[in-house]
């Protein structure tokens, strides 16, 4: 009896320093995620400020390059990237208005709203594109990265995603 109470008082030692030792690491790949989301709005944002293209902001570009050749509702972007409800409603509403993103009612359900990109919007979506293929010539080269390198980070990063979902589905 004696000497389980002293192997659980062990292992609960040993969970503790576990969980020391991660929390940090697990903090500091919280804040990279989030800040390197927002590096990436930065670089687009630089992308069009030097291209002259003032009626599109970074998040309503990478929304354009998300939709791609698709025709999508808001809660299916919603589902791709990184938006929230009203940030994508607000920022369709602009596109539109724009003339980037055409928009229809679903013809089964009335309440649903169905969007792709003119040809504007796939001019767009083209800027992001070429930017993204110039950023994977100098990662590999200057920066040192390959696919198996982000073949890992993605790897990582889809566990952690797949976590994060079961502590919301299973509410663990």
């Amino acid at each position: 009896m004696q000497s389980e109470m002293i192997g659980v008082a062990i292992d609960n030692a040993k969970e503790k320093e576990a969980d020391s030792s991660i929390k940090p690491h697990y903090l500091e790949a919280l804040t990279l995620i989030e800040r390197l989301h927002r590096r990436l709005l930065d670089v687009i944002k630089d992308e069009f400020d030097r291209s002259g293209e003032p009626e599109v902001n970074s998040v309503q570009a990478l929304l354009l390059f998300n939709i791609g050749d698709d025709e999508l509702t808001a809660g299916e972007l919603k589902t791709r990237g990184f938006y929230h409800g009203s940030n994508v409603s607000y920022n369709l509403k602009k596109l539109v208005d724009a003339g980037y993103v055409a928009h229809e009612r679903s013809k089964t359900d009335r309440r649903s709203v169905r969007v792709k990109l003119t040809d504007r919007g796939q001019e767009i979506r083209g800027k992001v594109d070429k930017l993204y293929d110039r950023q994977m010539k100098s990662i590999r080269d200057l920066a040192g990265f390959d696919a198996g390198e982000f073949q890992r980070i993605n790897q990582a990063l889809v566990r952690l995603e797949r976590f994060w979902t079961d502590q919301i589905l299973y509410r663990m």
